[in-house]
């Protein structure tokens, strides 16, 4: 087993659905220009709320990932 170099980057991803939801979509789009992703973990979760109820989730993650060779 090789030694690995972790890069860590910091994204924030939105969902009217849920807080997972939102993790998803961060996490997805990043999928496109990032490889080797392999861990995340959540910095912060704030939302908006209007009329009384919550109308999306934003949550700041780190993402993790092993940079090649």
């Amino acid at each position: 087993m090789s030694d690995h170099v972790y890069k860590l980057i910091e994204l924030t991803g939105t969902s009217q659905k849920s807080i997972e939801d939102a993790v998803q979509n961060a996490i997805s789009k990043a999928g496109f220009t990032i490889r080797n992703m392999r861990w995340f973990e959540m910095v912060d979760t704030r939302g908006a709320v209007e009329n009384g109820k919550i109308k999306h989730w934003q949550v700041t993650i780190k993402v993790g990932f092993t940079l090649e060779e």
